[in-house]
């Protein structure tokens, strides 16, 4: 997916610095919202803002580049963890899920949920993680109730809460991937 819509540069030194912003930009999104300063981005990146500009030459380039990047790395977390055991490539994925979740919380207004990229991100999304949710379930792992949409949707509400730190926001997820559990 990145291929087509984010386009890293090909040189070593240009993509790391790409990579940075795009790191930078998803945690400044998290903490701040849709409002964060890209001055503080590019900071953070230990970039100038013209090689911000450069890069994504509007905010909302950012914000579509920040996304995609998310849906990235959850398909290759699936690719990943396919080999583990079922219930095992599960949790793990569910558990990268909740970091692109808490991504896309900060920058769902930003995004037009209507537009080709959000459909393409929404089916390679189910693509990696649905064949995990599947195995899972046929090895008894996971109630035979469950679909992967209501677990998505269900994980997506937890990380809406606030939460006083990291530990407490696995924990919850703990309990609630006890109560899907076969």
């Amino acid at each position: 997916m990145s291929s087509d819509l984010v386009r890293r540069p090909q040189r070593a030194d240009a993509r790391r610095n790409f990579d940075a912003l795009l790191a930078a930009a998803r945690d400044a999104f998290a903490e701040n919202g849709t409002d964060a300063s890209l001055e503080d981005i590019a900071r953070r990146a230990g970039v100038g803002i013209g090689t911000l500009y450069r890069n994504f030459p509007t905010r909302d380039d950012l914000f579509r580049s920040v996304y995609v990047e998310e849906i990235d790395q959850l398909a290759a977390v699936a690719a990943q963890v396919a080999d583990r055991p079922p219930w095992e490539a599960l949790a793990i994925w569910l558990q990268r899920f909740v970091g692109y979740a808490a991504t896309k919380r900060a920058i769902y207004e930003a995004l037009n949920r209507d537009s080709e990229m959000f459909r393409s991100c929404r089916e390679i999304m189910y693509a990696a993680g649905e064949p995990l949710f599947v195995r899972a379930q046929q090895a008894g792992a996971v109630r035979a109730d469950a679909t992967f949409d209501d677990v998505l949707r269900m994980v997506s509400g937890l990380v809406s809460a606030g939460y006083v730190d990291e530990a407490q926001r696995d924990r919850v997820l703990g309990y609630a991937l006890d109560g899907i559990r076969g």
